[in-house]
């Protein structure tokens, strides 16, 4: 089975040719190339990675090779340019050659669902009053009168916290590297730290998104 990306390494090649400082960037982030470099250019690209030639500046008659590795690999050709693109923000942001782009809207995913319910199960778990009849309660009877389940509530809770809590916190660095507003920031920061996991990854999708839509607006 051909790679499809491979086999548009030659025009691949010769289109990045004329982005020399995003093949530098690379080589420097992705490639861990401390020495400070004065060129570089694409060799070849596949589906797995892709593989660049640089000079640098302690030894410019030596071209030196890195092989960058694409984590996941590409499934297809049409991911070349949306990973490029956000290969590219991530390097010059983490190099300090870009400003983090600013968010400016606060989105709740549907996905809440999941860590919501899973949240009201834990509640209604540990808040089984004493002696209840009641048959609203009987799957918390159920499940609280089996000892291994009823000795995993405390720790649950303390997951929770703690997780949710760091993930939290990490909202909070989000909030002040992208310059969001105090109440966009909070919204996110709050709501992170309620639902966790979900609401995490759609800012995480915004930022990439957003990162995507400054490089585009500056070539």
């Amino acid at each position: 089975m051909t790679d499809p990306v491979a086999d548009k390494s030659g025009f691949l090649c010769m289109y990045m040719s004329s982005h020399p400082d995003t093949l530098v960037a690379y080589a420097k982030y992705f490639g861990k190339v401390d020495s400070h470099i004065l060129s570089a250019k694409m060799l070849s690209i596949n589906s797995q990675g892709m593989d660049l030639e640089y000079k640098a500046k302690d030894s410019p008659n030596t071209p030196q090779v890195v092989r960058v590795e694409f984590d996941p690999p590409l499934l297809g050709y049409e991911e070349v340019k949306p990973r490029l693109l956000g290969m590219k923000a991530d390097a010059d942001e983490a190099l300090g050659i870009a400003k983090a782009p600013q968010i400016h809207h606060f989105e709740m995913p549907f996905q809440i669902w999941i860590t919501s319910s899973l949240m009201l199960f834990l509640i209604y778990s540990t808040y089984l009053p004493p002696n209840s009849k009641g048959v609203f309660w009987w799957l918390a009877r159920t499940l609280r009168s089996i000892e291994f389940l009823d000795s995993i509530v405390f720790p649950a809770w303390v997951f929770t916290f703690i997780v949710h809590s760091a993930e939290g916190v990490y909202a909070a660095t989000l909030m002040r590297k992208h310059r969001m507003t105090w109440p966009i920031g909070m919204a996110w920061v709050i709501s992170t730290t309620i639902f966790g996991f979900p609401v995490l990854m759609r800012l995480r999708r915004l930022v990439k998104q957003a990162r995507i839509e400054s490089i585009m607006k500056g070539t």
